[in-house]
């Protein structure tokens, strides 16, 4: 038994880390998840650019159509901002994507039509349909 208050703190802290490092591991319905791991630094079979537009940012084509299989990354073409793409109810998330960046491929691996915006401006909305 752990008596000293820093050692009690510091196993609670660590098996907290642990399970949430496990949690963090359990898939879902596949089905309803639309992609796949990324494509580990190969370039994407589409690009969605993201744009400036007036002020006002937006995904550019919108909508876009790719195959299942086929991998998309979003290149942050606005120059002043970073933005996300992040599909609406969380299938994927590219994190941030810095002025001039290309975010890391993503595997379409469902057939669907995919609404997502950006996690940093959530007026900037585009749809993915993915074809079989």
């Amino acid at each position: 038994m752990l008596r000293h208050p820093a050692l009690r703190l510091t196993a609670i802290t660590l098996i907290a880390a642990g399970l949430a490092f496990a949690a963090h591991g359990c898939g879902g319905d596949d089905n309803k998840n639309p992609t796949g791991p990324g494509g580990g630094g190969t370039a994407a079979d589409v690009t969605i650019s993201i744009v400036g537009n007036s002020g006002s940012s937006s995904f550019s084509p919108n909508p876009d159509t790719v195959s299942v299989g086929q991998t998309v990354s979003w290149k942050n073409n606005d120059g002043s901002m970073t933005h996300t793409s992040t599909a609406d109810g969380s299938s994927w998330n590219t994190g941030n994507i810095s002025p001039g960046a290309t975010s890391t491929p993503i595997t379409m691996n469902n057939a669907g039509s995919f609404p997502y915006h950006c996690g940093l401006h959530p007026s900037m909305v585009g749809t993915l349909v993915v074809i079989p």
